[in-house]
């Protein structure tokens, strides 16, 4: 049994909160070349988040997600592409670009198998967000983080086997949100796990994010509760996926992606 502590993201493909803190994490451990993504979900506590999976049809993929209402927030597809994505200072609209409009996020996994198939599927859909950035990785260890700053597409690829995005621009940090405690206990946690010999795994990365949690609070004047929603652990390389939901390592969600892909019926799993 995998034990996992927690760890943080986004609502971005749909209207964005004033108040979302998430993290994203992609992580390629050097000593055997495994991939890990894990995505703190920070967000109101008065939605009804679920887990999505939907078979290989056609020239579907099968793909992962999760999020609320009708909208992806992120998850991965059977060709090992994940995606996820932060709240950013907003920004003017590039002219003839828009935000997302449906779904995007499923989309995005049922078509695209690579980083540069949904860099390209952002540009065929003219999509720009004004307030977010998406973080892209696959399984061949390519991963960006894609923003739109001053009227143009900047891209934040992977280095040292490691990308990570919060809520302030990479290319652009006095926009705001910047300096980022989140973002700097991750990348201390980052050093400190790269500094032992001890193994690497879904809990040793799942541990970084860790850092950026944030514990539920009852905040404003309608009092709503707000936290990590949950924290999404996936190992790319192998297929594994746990969701934890609320910091609560007793509602772990654990599945074997290669097994669920397989299946030929959708399927929805309510986070409770």
């Amino acid at each position: 049994m995998m034990k996992v502590l927690i760890c943080c993201c986004l609502l971005l493909l749909t209207s964005l909160a004033p108040a979302v803190a998430c993290s994203i994490l992609y992580y390629i451990d050097a000593k055997t070349g495994k991939i890990y993504a894990v995505n703190n979900e920070d967000y109101w506590f008065d939605v009804s988040p679920y887990i999505r999976i939907l078979p290989h049809e056609d020239d579907r993929l099968a793909r992962l997600w999760y999020g609320w209402g009708k909208h992806a927030q992120g998850g991965v597809n059977e060709a090992g592409l994940f995606f996820d994505g932060a709240v950013t200072p907003e920004e003017a609209r590039i002219k003839g670009y828009h935000n997302p409009v449906g779904n995007l996020g499923d989309e995005i996994l049922a078509r695209c198998h690579t980083v540069e198939d949904a860099l390209a599927l952002l540009e065929e859909k003219k999509v720009a967000l004004t307030d977010g950035h998406l973080l892209f990785g696959d399984r061949s260890g390519h991963a960006t983080v894609v923003e739109w700053v001053n009227g143009k597409r900047n891209l934040v690829n992977i280095q040292n086997n490691v990308l990570m995005a919060t809520n302030f621009l990479l290319t652009d940090k006095e926009k705001g949100n910047y300096p980022c405690p989140r973002y700097a206990a991750m990348e201390a946690a980052v050093k400190q796990l790269e500094a032992g010999n001890a193994p690497v795994g879904l809990k040793e990365v799942g541990n970084i994010a860790a850092k950026a949690v944030q514990p539920m609070a009852v905040v404003g004047p309608q009092q709503k509760a707000y936290g990590t929603l949950y924290t999404s652990f996936i190992n790319i390389t192998d297929m594994e996926f746990v969701l934890v939901y609320k910091l609560d390592n007793t509602k772990q969600t654990k599945l074997d992606l290669k097994a669920e892909f397989a299946k030929p019926r959708s399927q929805t799993i309510w986070l409770r």
